[in-house]
C-alpha cells in the first residue's frame, strides 16, 4: 500500500460531544442508582421502624399536632413575616434615603442582624429585654415575643430584597410620576412600590419559608404547653414516649407547609421569567 493509499483512508472518528455528554449523564445515572440500592440493601429498616414509625405514638398526636403545635406555628411564621415586613420596608427607604445618618443606622442594623444567629436575636428577646427593662411586657405575651425575634431577623434580610426590588424598577416610572404632578413620597408609594414587590415576591416568599422553620427557636422564650409549635411539641413527646416517632410526625407536618410554598415560589419565578421573555 503506497502513502498515497495510506492518506486516502478515512480517519476514526472519536465521539461526539453529544455523545460524550450522554455518556457522561448515563454514568451519574448508574451512580446514584448504586448508591440506592446500597443504602436499601445495608440500613437495618426493622430498627428504623421501630425508632421512627410506630403507628401507635403517631395516632396519640392527633389532632393536637395540627390544631396546636402547627397552628402555633403558622401563628409565629405570619406575626414574624408582617413585623419583618414592616420593619424591613422602613430600613429600605432608610437605606435609600439621601440623608446620611439614615442611611448608616439602616446598613448598621443590616449588618448586625445578619450576621448574629437568630438563636441570639431569640435569648436577647427572652432575657436580655426583661433584665434592661423591668416589669415591661411586650404586647401579645409569647406570640408577642416571638413575632419581634422573628420580625428583627427577617427585616434586614427582607431589607435588602426590598431595595433591590426598588432600584429594579426603571427609574423613567418615577419621572413620568412625577411629570403628572406626583409628590416624590406618592410616587414612590403609588407607582414604585408596587412594581417593585412584583419583582421582588419570590424572594420574600422565599423568606417566608425560613421564618416558618426558624420558629423553632420559639422554645428558647420559655413557652406554656398550649404555645408549643411543632419542633418542641415533638421533642416533648418524643421523650416522653422513648420513641422518636413524634419527631418524624412534626417533620412531616413542616413540609405540609414548605412543599406547598416552594412550589409556589417556583411557579411565581417561571412566571417572571416568562414575563421578562
Amino acid at each position: 500500500m503506497t502513502g498515497t493509499d495510506v492518506r486516502l483512508q478515512p480517519r476514526r472518528k472519536g465521539l461526539t460531544r453529544t455523545q460524550k455528554r450522554g455518556l457522561s449523564r448515563g454514568a451519574q445515572y448508574v451512580l446514584f442508582v448504586a448508591a440506592v440500592v446500597a443504602f436499601a440493601l445495608t440500613a437495618d429498616w426493622g430498627r428504623l421502624k421501630n425508632q421512627f414509625a410506630q403507628w401507635d405514638i403517631a395516632k396519640q398526636m392527633f389532632p393536637d399536632v395540627i390544631t396546636m403545635a402547627l397552628k402555633n406555628t403558622v401563628l409565629y411564621t405570619l406575626s414574624g413575616f408582617a413585623v419583618g415586613l414592616a420593619l424591613g420596608m422602613l430600613i429600605a427607604l432608610m437605606r435609600l434615603s439621601s440623608v446620611g445618618p439614615y442611611r448608616w443606622v439602616a446598613g448598621i442594623y443590616i449588618e448586625i442582624f445578619r450576621g448574629l444567629p437568630a438563636l441570639l436575636i431569640f435569648i436577647f428577646i427572652g432575657v436580655a429585654v426583661p433584665l434592661a427593662f423591668p416589669g415591661t411586657e411586650i404586647v401579645g405575651g409569647t406570640y408577642g415575643k416571638v413575632a419581634l425575634a422573628l420580625g428583627l431577623v427577617a427585616a434586614a434580610y427582607m431589607a435588602e430584597t426590598i431595595r433591590a426590588g426598588i432600584q429594579a424598577v426603571p427609574k423613567g416610572q418615577l419621572e413620568a410620576a412625577r411629570s403628572l404632578g406626583f409628590s416624590p413620597a406618592r410616587a414612590m408609594i403609588s407607582i414604585v412600590i408596587p412594581q417593585a414587590f412584583r419583582i421582588i415576591l419570590p424572594p420574600l416568599t422565599n423568606e417566608l419559608v425560613l421564618l416558618f422553620k426558624d420558629s423553632s427557636l420559639v422554645l428558647f422564650l420559655g413557652v406554656t404547653l398550649e404555645e408549643r409549635e411543632l419542633s418542641k411539641y415533638g421533642r416533648d413527646l418524643a421523650s416522653q414516649t422513648a420513641n422518636s416517632t413524634p419527631i418524624l410526625v412534626a417533620g412531616l407536618c413542616y413540609l405540609l407547609v414548605t412543599i406547598p410554598l416552594g412550589f409556589v415560589v417556583r411557579r411565581m419565578e417561571a412566571k417572571a421569567q416568562e414575563a421578562v421573555k
